[in-house]
């Protein structure tokens, strides 16, 4: 998994991943400041949270609960526009480390969406009550990073496994693997937490799961010729 990551840092000197990751700043800005605009008027207008002492301290704390709420929403919202890069990514660490790769199956874009959109509405759902944990410090970085972890990796898992797995082979490789993906996507939480880090941290994480996939993708096809020439 480490490798991976180093490998997602290693891609960002390409050229052809460089003009992608322009677009992704580009994208991340954009996110960050429309988000900021649509927290800081939900906390201003709407109560959010059951408990009045709660609402009372957000609207208290102003721009500063607004820039915390946002910073804490941000992974979720970002990640889900990285579907619609995710394949110029892909493409650029392919021709470099596996130029021997067919081309891979160019997914519709509804698909794309539709995948970005579930896992962006599961992401905002679960994070806005993780943000009632807020008020544990101790406890609630754990929750943060398991929740956003899993679904984080289990989000790059589908979209880069499915360019080259049908349904079926991927839920095999993600049963198989989603430890490794689970913790990975942990790693791209915290990432995508860390300030102008996270405005690439989508890129990395994209060029980091291509990695990991492509190398459960071929231990699986190994596993799988190997079993067929086992005489019976």
């Amino acid at each position: 998994m480490i490798r991976a990551i180093l490998k997602g840092i290693e891609q960002l000197s390409d050229p052809a991943t460089r003009r992608v990751l322009w677009l992704a700043v580009g994208m991340a800005l954009a996110v960050f400041i429309a988000l900021w605009g649509i927290v800081a008027w939900l906390l201003t207008s709407t109560a959010l949270f059951a408990n009045p002492w709660l609402d009372a301290a957000i609207d208290f704390l102003g721009g500063l609960a607004t820039l915390v709420v946002t910073w804490l929403l941000f992974p979720a919202v970002v990640s889900a526009g990285i579907g619609l890069l995710l394949d110029r990514v892909a493409n650029a660490v392919e021709r470099r480390h596996y130029p021997h790769l067919p081309p891979a199956r160019d997914p519709p874009i509804l698909e794309i969406v539709g995948v970005s959109l579930r896992f962006l509405v599961a992401l905002l759902v679960l994070n806005l009550l993780v943000l009632l944990v807020i008020i544990i410090p101790p406890v609630f970085p754990f929750v943060f990073y398991g929740v956003n972890g899993y679904l984080l990796g289990r989000e790059y898992f589908e979209l880069v496994a499915l360019r080259r797995l049908d349904a079926a082979a991927a839920k095999r490789v993600w049963a198989d693997h989603r430890g490794a993906m689970i913790l990975a996507g942990i790693g791209f939480a915290v990432l995508l937490t860390v300030p102008f880090v996270n405005l690439v941290a989508p890129v990395l994480a994209t060029a980091a799961t291509v990695h990991l996939v492509e190398g459960w993708r071929n231990r699986a096809e190994a596993v799988t010729s190997a079993q067929r020439g086992t005489p019976g």
